[in-house]
Parts: C-alpha cells; structure tokens; sequence
C-alpha cells in the first residue's frame, strides 16, 4: 500500500504534545514547577533550533513516569487529552488524514515524542500505526530509559526501515508531511515530501528543493 507518514507534533496538531505534557504536570502541580517547567522549555527550545538531547530529555520526562503506577499515569493522561489535547487537533488535520484514507493509503503516523504521550492522540485520530520514541518498561513499570533508537531526525530513518522490514510494506510513493527542520532527512527520503506550516529552515529547505508547502492551521 502507498503510505502517506505524518509527524504529529505542529504538523497534525496546533502544537506541541510532548511539551504540553510538561505543561499540564506543572499546572497540575505534580512536579516541581518552577524548575520543571524551566527544565521543559529549555528542551523544547534546543528542539525548535534541531539541537535536541533526545535521550536527556527522554530521560527527563520518563522520570515522572518511572515513579508513577500504570493505573496513576493512565488517569492523568485522560486528563491531559480532555484539557490539553483535544483542543490541539486540527479539523484539517483530520480532513487531511481522510482524504489519504479515503485514497487507501496506509496511514502511520511518526514522531519523536513518546509513546506514552502520542498512543491515545493516534487512537484519537484513527491512526493505528505509529513510530515514536520508545520508554523502556519492565514488570509493568516504566524505568525511566529509553528503550531501542529514539525517534528523532536520523533516528526516525532508522525506526522506519525496521518497521518497513517488519510490515513489508516500501516508501514507493510515500508522503510525508513534517512541520520541522529536524524531519528534513526523513523527507528526502520520500517521492512526495510536504511542509506543513513549517519552521524558517524548513521553509527555505522546501523552496530550494520545490516541495509543496502546505497550512493545516
């Protein structure tokens, strides 16, 4: 099937998941705020100038994972899909992902933003298949590491090939839609390569190589 790849995070949604997740456990009062939320857009910042520490910020928001039952998490992440989440969502997002499921196009979904946070928002949107940084997870409980390959600029071209491997499924075709100068690499890789209301380099990225430029927002 032809694939068409979404990045999540200002592509699919009107910002940011994994930084409002932050954003809500400091509002919530569920961590230390003033140093968390310092902690969180410093990271956030590095990210939107591609100089992300994938694995420390990882790190940084598995470890309230770590410490958390699965029934604890599970209730906190209701709330963060009803406060913060659900309002993300874009209708031309939804629209978007329509028309390529209409087509019958296999839709994945690809992001370096955890599991934990980006499973129920792929479920919302009826994406089944998705790509995402990994939280390593033993007898039940999160650990706080990451587990495999993180899924961030060269990292997602090697989370993909494996799960091309793994499905059977090829980029003959493919397209990818990215808001992000850190996705430059994995869209180089596909025949149909999208900006969606991209970054300044991302932006000038797409013009120099004749990319479509595209607004969800």
């Amino acid at each position: 099937m032809t694939l068409a790849i979404f990045d999540l995070d200002n592509t699919l949604l009107a910002g940011d998941s994994d930084h409002a997740w932050g954003e809500f456990l400091v509002e919530r009062g569920l961590v230390d705020g003033a140093w968390y939320k310092a902690q969180n857009d410093a990271f956030y910042a590095a990210y939107c100038r591609g100089e992300l520490d994938i694995v420390a910020y990882s790190e940084f928001v598995f470890a309230v994972l770590a410490r958390e039952t699965a029934d604890t998490l599970a209730g906190w992440h209701r709330q963060f899909m009803a406060e913060k989440v659900g309002c993300m969502i874009l209708p031309k997002g939804r629209e978007l992902l329509a028309k390529h499921r209409e087509a019958g196009h296999r839709l994945l979904i690809i992001t370096a933003t955890n599991r934990f946070i980006t499973a129920p928002i792929a479920a919302e949107l009826g994406v089944a298949d998705l790509i995402a940084t990994e939280p390593e997870v033993r007898d039940g409980r999160y650990t706080g590491k990451v587990s495999g390959v993180p899924c961030y600029q060269h990292g997602k071209i090697a989370r993909l090939q494996q799960w091309l491997a793994d499905t059977g499924e090829d980029l003959a075709g493919a397209w990818f839609y990215s808001d992000s100068r850190n996705d430059i690499p994995l869209l180089e890789h596909v025949d149909h390569p999208v900006a969606v209301d991209p970054d300044e380099a991302l932006r000038a990225h797409a013009a120099s190589n004749g990319w479509a430029v595209l607004s969800l927002r």
